[in-house]
């Protein structure tokens, strides 16, 4: 996507909030100025601080979930006898949404960091896998078997052949993904903990009825995922040069 059509696009958005903004004229939706304003601000009264909180969270899950799941999505899709053993798992457990997991996290992990990123974890994983399985899976056995011949063994097909095959796929399961982890990651932070950006829109909405503080956060909440978004753009445009040749 250019440049101008998103940047027209968020125009687009801006114009449609404030004309909400005055139909509506109720201190619940105020125009994006003031949201604005209030924004730059909150930047210094703690704001910052509870984006660098989420972004660690949604960061460190999509960095473990590729550190796992592309190495077990490869592996399978490798071996025929892998993939007859472990495809009835992740056949049964890939159509469960991962949210219904949440309470049990927090039962086992508690209520700290580290349960906040096994979520996130166990919402990329199946994805990553099955994606990086399929790919791999689907590599002509010609190609495969001429390497071969030429005496690439096991580790030098993974290196030069399955990974860089599996490199978009890796990265469509994490540009697919990414909406979900951050919105899971605002419902693990609407309780039992002191920052986030979860916790501060609920804070400033629900307790301190502060609604341009609310707006705040909730545009600093899709700033995250728009900014992992357009990273996950950039990443592919930069390892996987050859899907945009034309």
């Amino acid at each position: 996507m250019k440049r101008r059509d998103a940047l027209i696009a968020a125009l687009g958005l801006l114009l449609v909030w404030q004309i909400l903004a005055m139909v509506v004229n109720l201190p619940i939706l105020p125009d994006p100025f003031k949201v604005f304003n209030v924004f730059v601000r909150e930047l210094q009264n703690g704001l910052s601080k509870h984006f660098v909180f989420s972004l660690w969270r949604v960061f460190a899950g999509m960095a473990l979930s590729v550190l796992i799941a592309a190495p077990v999505g490869l592996a399978i899709g490798g071996s025929k006898k892998l993939d007859r053993l472990f495809s009835p798992l992740i056949y049964l457990l890939y159509p469960i949404p991962k949210v219904v997991f949440v309470p049990v996290v927090i039962l086992f992990l508690g209520i700290g960091d580290t349960a906040k990123i096994a979520i996130m974890f166990l919402i990329l994983f199946f994805q990553i896998t099955v994606l990086v399985r399929d790919q791999a899976a689907g590599l002509a056995p010609q190609l495969i078997q001429s390497l071969q011949s030429l005496g690439a063994g096991r580790r030098a097909l993974f290196r030069f052949v399955y990974i860089p095959a599996s490199l978009p796929a890796i990265l469509t399961a994490l540009r697919q993904s990414i909406g979900t982890a951050v919105a899971v990651l605002y419902i693990t932070e609407l309780s039992a903990t002191k920052y986030g950006l979860g916790y501060y829109i609920y804070y400033n909405g629900s307790t301190l009825l502060d609604y341009p503080a609310m707006y705040a956060g909730v545009v600093a909440m899709s700033m995250l995922g728009l900014g992992m978004y357009f990273s996950v753009d950039w990443l592919e445009r930069k390892w996987c040069k050859w899907k945009f040749v034309t």
